[in-house]
């Protein structure tokens, strides 16, 4: 069986919410980071490399789109919970993050806070459409 997505996943659905406020370079750092923990451990969400008509192979992506969605920090804790409590796969940026430059000091940081505590600046979740739907509730898609 191909572990690749070969058409579109309707089953599922990839969404990141990120803290409205950041600055709009914060907001792309905080979509690409969290994306890539899906694309990591997700494999049937990527399809097959791209070639051009001249040839040249590009790397492959998600097959099916990404949403991203604006919040505001309480929302952005409550669909954190929302999603822990689901079951949802995700993945967390907190602030702290932004202050760190490689993977190992990323995860040292996120290691010392406790979930409570962790001030979001955004999330990435991956998992049932109905399940993402129903931790998202609410929130507007980013602008």
């Amino acid at each position: 069986m191909n572990d690749k997505a070969s058409g579109p996943a309707p089953d599922t659905k990839i969404a990141v919410v990120v803290r409205e406020s950041l600055a709009s370079w914060q907001k792309l750092n905080v979509t690409a980071f969290a994306v890539s923990g899906i694309a990591a451990t997700a494999p049937r969400t990527v399809g097959e490399p791209y070639l051009d008509a001249s040839d040249v192979r590009y790397l492959p992506m998600f097959g099916q789109p990404v949403l991203v969605f604006a919040a505001a920090p309480a929302q952005l804790r409550k669909a954190h919970r929302r999603a822990l409590d689901r079951g949802l796969a995700m993945s967390v940026y907190p602030e702290e993050l932004f202050g760190t430059f490689n993977d190992e000091d990323n995860r040292a940081v996120v290691r010392k806070i406790t979930t409570d505590d962790m001030a979001l600046a955004g999330i990435a979740v991956y998992g049932p459409r109905s399940d993402v739907d129903a931790a998202l509730k609410g929130l507007s898609l980013h602008r």
